[in-house]
Formats: C-alpha cells, structure tokens, sequence
C-alpha cells in the first residue's frame, strides 16, 4: 500500500512538472485566480487545482494586411505595413486582453487609416518614415495597457489607382521640362553676358578684331570642302588706302 502512495506521489509530482523557456514566460492560475509569473526552469503546476498559459515574449514580425484608405486631398489608395512588437508583461497580455494577436492587427490595420487620412498624398509619398513614426507611436500608447512594447511600424507599399499613376507621371514630366527650359534660359544670360564681355574688349582694340578674324579663318581652313567667303573690315580697306597713298609720294 506504501509503494501504491508512493507511486501516486511520483507521478503527481512528474506530471506537475512545467517547463518554460528562455525566451517564454508561464502565467500562472490558482483555482482560476491569478497567482504569479512564472520564469525560465522547471516550474510546478499541481493538476486540478493550477492551470498556467506560456506567452512568447520574443520580439514579433505582423504583417498588417492591405487597407483601402482616403488621403486628405481625397485619392484612393492601398496601403499596407508590417509592425514589430513585444510583450514585456505576460500577465497583462492575458489578463488585459482576449487574443492580443488580434487586437494589435485590428488596431493597427485603424490606425493606419487614420493616419493616411489626415496628410496628403504629395505627404505620404515624400513623408514615409514621419508618418510610419506616428502610427508607432499611437499603437505603442494604445497597446502598452496590454503589456506590449510596439517597437517600429513599417509602411512597406503604397498602392494607387492607374489613372492616379498617369497624372503623377504628366506632373513629373512637366516638371522636368520646366526644368530644362529654366536652366536652358540661364544659359542664354550666361552666354550672352560673356558676349557682353567679349564685344567690349574687342571694341577697345580694334586689333583684337583681326586676329580673332584670322583664327576663325584658320579654324576652317582645315576642313577642304569649305568655302571661305572673307569679309574684309573697312578698317583694313582703309589702311591698304593710306599705305598705297604713302607709296605715291
């Protein structure tokens, strides 16, 4: 009769063996009350009477899926986002909330939508992280009743409208025109300042004129197909005249 008590005994104890991981932690119920956290190790659960639930309390990846949302100047988009986060309170997680799992998709899945709604699109293309930020930061608010930590919120896509994409395209593409047509224009006061510059010195030395002249001749003549038509300064014509009328004497 011993041995049989002792045997019950063993096996009570063998089987009120719980173990929890490193990266677990045990919460544990007595008689349906909650009684205390359990850590890492070989932790003792007596059947019946105690009941205990494992919670991983490693950082989780949650892919929020893809939500139709309105912008603030009124475009349609699709938008979705992965949020990283994890539980610092096993006990909150269970005894706060029903399926944190859930509850931290749904909230984010809202809160992404608000906050789409509240910028442009113009600042929800250009303004990612910012607002990526925000959303962090009002889930982390929310959730931490819950025990959980949000440690970053990633908006990994940003979905528009086919006839959305040719408009930004048309936009893009007039300004890049515009672009070219201002710096063409800089050009044109850039050079014509350098001709400015240019004519006021050679105005100053008329020799200038000719030695620019004979360069430019110089410069075509090493191409034999064409054909030079030399205009001859009047300047020039008149010192042939002085230097025939020299020669007369």
């Amino acid at each position: 009769m011993l041995y049989v008590i002792l045997g019950i005994v063993v096996f009570i104890i063998l089987i009120s063996i719980k173990q929890i991981d490193q990266y677990e932690r045990g919460v544990k119920f007595t008689l349906g009350k909650y009684s205390k956290m359990m850590n890492p190790g070989w932790n003792i659960v007596l059947p019946i009477f105690q009941s205990f639930k494992k919670i991983d309390i490693r950082t989780k990846a949650v892919d929020v899926p893809e939500q139709d949302a309105i912008t603030k100047d009124n475009v349609s988009i699709r938008i979705n986002a992965v949020i990283y986060y994890k539980i610092f309170d096993a006990s909150k997680a269970i005894l706060e909330v029903e399926n944190f799992y859930y509850a931290v998709s749904q909230l984010a899945q809202t809160t992404m939508r608000n906050a789409v709604g509240e910028v442009s699109l113009d600042e929800l293309l250009s303004e990612r992280e910012k607002i990526s930020q925000k959303i962090c930061e009002i889930i982390d608010k929310a959730t931490d009743p819950w025990g959980i930590k949000v440690e970053n919120v990633e908006l990994k896509d940003v979905s528009l409208p086919e006839e959305m994409k040719r408009v930004i395209a048309r936009i893009a593409e007039a300004e890049r025109e515009k672009e070219a047509v201002i710096t063409k224009a800089r050009g044109e006061v850039e050079a014509s300042e350098n001709l400015k510059i240019a004519a006021n010195n050679l105005a100053e030395n008329p020799v200038a004129v000719h030695l620019r002249t004979l360069e430019t001749i110089n410069d075509l003549s090493s191409d034999q197909s064409n054909t030079i038509i030399f205009a001859l300064p009047l300047d020039v014509l008149k010192s042939f005249d002085t230097f025939n009328k020299k020669n007369e004497k």
